[in-house]
């Protein structure tokens, strides 16, 4: 939802005034990098921002508000393409919060999978750590499964 590229540019004490925060407040407000809001308004998370007469970013609260969003669904592990929809979503007041439910738990399930991966890796290694003699001699059954190759 683009700004109206008409609406006159403050100046960062008078933007203040009207309750905008520069890149640096948005970032202390929301705990999101101003690298990363940057980035979120690059990509489209975050619609372009109104600018000071000196060309500086200024937020009003909702969109500080929607930057807590996308960091809490980023601490959760949810992609920025989930993210995208998830957005769409909260705008959309006649939403179905069942899409967000179907969205929510296709998320867990994803996690659930990476999850057992991770700890079959894991009992992998501590397999092989086990076998592994660990002293001055060369064979090291871990550089071995390690050279193995599997499909």
């Amino acid at each position: 939802m683009p700004r109206p590229a008409s609406t006159p540019r403050p100046e960062l004490a008078e933007a203040r005034q009207q309750g905008l925060h520069n890149i640096g407040e948005a970032a202390a407000l929301s705990g999101v990098s101003a690298k990363m809001i940057r980035h979120y308004e690059s990509i489209g998370l975050l619609a372009p921002v109104g600018r000071t007469f000196a060309g500086y970013r200024v937020y009003p609260d909702n969109d500080v508000h929607r930057l807590r969003f996308i960091k809490r669904a980023r601490l959760l592990g949810f992609p920025i393409k989930q993210i995208e929809l998830l957005l769409g979503l909260w705008d959309n007041r006649t939403r179905a919060s069942s899409e967000v439910k179907k969205l929510a738990r296709e998320h867990a399930d994803d996690l659930g999978r990476k999850i057992q991966e991770m700890q079959a890796m894991q009992q992998t290694l501590l397999d092989l750590a086990q076998r592994c003699h660990g002293d001055d001699r060369p064979e090291c059954p871990i550089l071995e499964d390690l050279a193995t190759q599997r499909r």
